[in-house]
């Protein structure tokens, strides 16, 4: 019973509590960019953890907003296809991506962590670039000492909308990766990017 409660993602941001005045929240619209859908695809090679394998799932961290993917049971190649959309307010605040396995009668042991820089993304979606063929590359981000990619990420037109594909390299363990997808979606009132 206790998996279900890591089934569905927790919107930490969303809405200010009760009890507090709304002008003490730390989100806020006026601030607001847009909202960055974060496709989690799958784990690649993931560390064991338990006996023969590992119970996975992902934490995804931007500022003050937490969000998670479901568990995936005994399983160390993992496929969650699942979309987490996190709000930006700071386009220089990284976006940190913990994996973890699920232990019933103890901590979830981490297997894992990456960050990534959502700058070279968003100056791609600055251009609005519309009516552009499928497939179109509008730039690459290659791999570095000061990134997590494992390969070169591509930032491409896919159905008149801008995506990034990335592998991230697990850092802090043995072995792993995490393949993701970007995309931006605009909100009526907010902030241009």
């Amino acid at each position: 019973m206790e998996e279900s409660s890591h089934q569905s993602p927790t919107y930490s941001n969303f809405s200010s509590p009760p009890s507090s005045p709304s002008s003490q929240t730390p989100f806020s619209m006026d601030n607001l960019l847009g909202l960055l859908r974060i496709k989690v695809i799958r784990g690649m090679n993931l560390a064991i953890r338990d006996v023969l394998t590992s119970d996975p799932y992902v934490v995804v961290k931007m500022g003050k907003q937490k969000l998670k993917t479901r568990v995936i049971k005994k399983d160390v190649n993992p496929e969650w296809n699942e979309d987490l959309t996190l709000c930006v307010q700071d386009p220089n605040l990284p976006v940190k991506l913990t994996v973890y396995d699920k232990d019933t009668f103890s901590l979830d042991d981490k297997m894992g962590y990456a960050e990534f820089d959502i700058k070279p993304f968003l100056e791609a979606v600055k251009m609005h670039l519309v009516g552009l063929p499928n497939g179109t590359v509008v730039t690459k981000v290659t791999p570095g000492r000061k990134n997590c990619l494992s390969e070169e990420s591509i930032i491409m037109v896919e159905d008149n909308k801008v995506v990034q594909n990335m592998i991230l390299r697990l850092r802090d363990v043995e072995c792993g990766e995490i393949e993701l997808q970007l995309q931006w979606i605009d909100l009526p009132g907010a902030k241009r990017v």
